[in-house]
Parts: C-alpha cells; structure tokens; sequence
C-alpha cells in the first residue's frame, strides 16, 4: 500500500461521509442515545480547532518557526477521532479478542497516517504528533463515556452496506479541497493578499 493511499484514510473526502454515517447508525446501534450527540460533538470540535489552527498561521502568521509547526495536521487529527471510534461501533458486542483487535486497528490507522504525511513531506513532525494527540484525546474520551454502552453486533450485510459508500470514495480517489477553501477564507479575514506559507514562518527562525 503506498503513501499516497494510506494518506487518503485522513482525507476529508472520506472521513465526512464516513462520520455521518456513524452518526445515523448509533442510535440503531447503540442503547446510549445521547452517543450521536457526543460523536458530533467529538468529530466537529476536532474539525473546529484544526480549521482554526490553520486560519490563525494562514490568515495572521500565528505559529511557531522553532517548532516548525503552521497548524494541527487535519488528516492525523481527523483520522485519529474518526477510526477508533468506527472500530468500536462495527464491533459490537463481539468477544473480548475482536473487540480488543478492531480498537488496536482503529488506532494503528491514524498512526499510519501521520507517518504518511511526515513521508509525503505535507507535514512537519510537530504538526503530524499534535494532530494525533488532538484526535486521539477526543475519541478515547468518547470512547470512555460509552464504557457502559450496549452495543448491537453488524451482520455481514450490513456492515458491507456500512463500508460500501467509504470504498466508493476510495475507489474514485477525488480529495478534499478544505486546505485551499480554507487558505482563500484565512486572506481574506487577515487582509492578505495571500496567506503566509511555511517559507514566511521558517525565515523568522533565519
């Protein structure tokens, strides 16, 4: 598997459709109804604070040259709220083994991911380890607030009706454009005629 398409499981292409579907099948799922609310809760909050790290370096040059670091990565921290949790719901009540086995994978994923964008040079280290620790907070304290939870196992079927909108996506390999919508939005509120870049923050450190 390369890169590029283990990069692809922290795009938002995928990751939103994915999200909403979780959203629709907890309460089917899952005895907790309040899980849906804290899922979006988790999975906006983390899409909030990226966006906003990024505006803040984009749009006013708020970030740190030392660090190398222009903002959360998006793909880690998204990644990172989004697998562990998709895991856990398509688990069920399986036996203590497969349970234990789809939450390793849930978290092996993002980790994937953020090497992905470190070996894609899209990323800096400080970027890649904040972003996962964003995500990884907000989807383990999810997790922990559905510990009591009774979970409904997925037959085959539907775990393939589950998976088939998110390998379609994957299948077309189409990718977000959030990064340019959001590098527009970050001129335009800082009054730039462009938004500041990683050359312009790496001269401060010159």
């Amino acid at each position: 598997m390369s890169w590029k398409m283990l990069t692809y499981f922290g795009d938002s292409m995928l990751l939103i459709p994915t999200a909403v579907i979780m959203a629709l099948l907890m309460p089917w799922k899952n005895n907790n109804r309040r899980a849906v609310w804290y899922w979006v809760l988790a999975f906006c909050l983390a899409g909030g604070l990226v966006s906003m790290s990024k505006i803040l370096f984009l749009g006013f040059g708020i970030g740190s040259a030392r660090y190398n670091f222009t903002g959360f990565s998006g793909h880690s921290a998204m990644s990172a709220t989004l697998w562990p949790v998709m895991f856990w719901l398509l688990a069920g009540s399986m036996s203590t083994f497969w349970r234990t086995l789809a939450l390793v994978t849930g978290y092996l994923i993002p980790l994937l991911v953020g090497v992905s964008r470190l070996m894609l040079n899209a990323h800096s280290v400080s970027e890649v380890i904040t972003g996962l620790l964003l995500g990884f907070t907000l989807s383990s304290a999810f997790l922990i607030s559905q510990r009591h939870a009774q979970l409904k196992n997925f037959n085959l079927p539907q775990i393939g009706a589950t998976l088939f909108i998110p390998l379609l996506l994957m299948g077309s390999g189409h990718v977000a454009t959030t990064q340019h919508f959001l590098e527009d939005l970050s001129a335009s509120l800082g009054g730039l005629d462009k938004p500041w870049t990683r050359a312009d923050l790496l001269k401060l450190r010159q």
